[in-house]
């Protein structure tokens, strides 16, 4: 059986938040205040709980994660890959907001 909580410190905490997703769909997701995030790929549903709570300091109700998996390309006549991304859509409760402002250091 897996570990559900783990303890997450602020170290941690930013090591798993990498950066908000800043497009069209995922602003127009802040009016259900539904915030989207990329994260880590080794991290889980229950660690992003954490790490958002700790660094945004607000009451997360649902996350939902999906990996994205890299696009084909060709770089001088070589076939490659992009790395696959993890991505984080963080539900929050009622009356909680997280500033677009704010920046992940």
């Amino acid at each position: 059986m897996k570990i559900k909580n783990r303890n997450v410190t602020l170290e941690r905490a930013y090591n798993i938040i990498k950066k908000p997703i800043t497009t069209e769909k995922s602003t127009n997701l802040q009016q259900f205040n539904q915030y989207s995030f990329l994260v880590s790929k080794n991290s889980n549903s229950f660690e992003i709980k954490s790490a958002i709570e700790i660094i945004f300091k607000v009451k997360v109700n649902k996350v939902n994660t999906s990996i994205l998996r890299g696009k084909g390309k060709t770089f001088k006549g070589q076939y490659g890959f992009r790395k696959d991304t993890k991505k984080a859509i963080v539900t929050l409760d009622e009356g909680n907001t997280i500033d677009s402002s704010l920046e992940i250091k």
